[in-house]
């Protein structure tokens, strides 16, 4: 397994290129702003041919490079239905203006081709599986990717800006919602095996386990509860 990642542009947003082996087909997961370039290397590095782009959510951050990354190879973009307005409309998911310099810097819009992810479903995608969950609280229409254990590596758990290294995705942007990303948390992450490799938006890779013994957020939704605890304090949340 060749699992090749950057962070990329004004936000840091990480950027994954998943394939089974160095000259083989890939996926491309979150090309946000200023990505292209960075996936461009990669490919050249590691000898992949894309076959598809997929997206955890809508947010600008993790979209920006979309068009131009998929127009360069003639790959279709996958996306929850909730999140595919954020593509053309990136102002619209924030709830704010981005900025007239940026803006000029981007390509807004969506691909030639665009498909629509369901919770639940299996991707089968460069000779890999993607399992797919819905799991709002950042944005209406975020999503998880989770490739299952073999023999030679962990079950590896792509979160998007649901999960990060002793955090979560903010929720005051519109489509956010705290209540919906404590039930994402309990629905989707928890019942992970510690083992699973967590590759998140933002930040370092972790651990089920780490996060589940650390993260005040995972530890909250555990202990079933819906506000943190007295007297503590908790991470600020990330994610545009």
């Amino acid at each position: 397994m060749l699992i090749a990642g950057f962070p990329a542009g004004a936000w840091g947003t990480n950027c994954y290129l998943v394939a089974p082996a160095a000259g083989e087909e890939c996926v491309i997961i979150d090309p946000g702003h200023r990505a292209a370039e960075g996936v461009e290397e990669a490919l050249k590095k590691h000898r992949l041919k894309p076959v598809a782009v997929v997206l955890t959510h809508g947010h600008l951050d993790h979209v920006a490079s979309v068009v131009p990354v998929c127009g360069a190879h003639g790959v279709p973009a996958w996306i929850h239905p909730a999140d595919r307005y954020m593509m053309s409309d990136p102002e619209k998911g924030l709830g704010r203006s981005i900025g007239m310099p940026l803006m000029g810097e981007l390509t807004v819009g969506e691909p030639d081709d665009v498909k629509e992810l369901t919770d639940g479903s299996a991707l089968q995608l460069a000779g890999l599986e993607l399992s797919v969950a819905h799991a709002p609280g950042h944005t209406k229409g975020s999503v998880t990717f989770q490739m299952p254990e073999t023999a030679d590596i962990p079950s590896v758990f792509f979160s998007g800006d649901l999960l990060f290294a002793g955090s979560i995705g903010r929720t005051d942007l519109p489509g956010g919602d705290m209540a919906e990303i404590l039930d994402s948390l309990a629905r989707v992450c928890l019942p992970l095996d510690d083992s699973t490799v967590v590759l998140s938006g933002h930040g370092p890779q972790t651990t089920i386990g780490q996060e589940r013994a650390t993260n005040p957020y995972l530890r909250q939704v555990a202990a079933g509860r819906q506000e943190p605890s007295a007297g503590g304090s908790t991470p600020p949340r990330r994610g545009m």
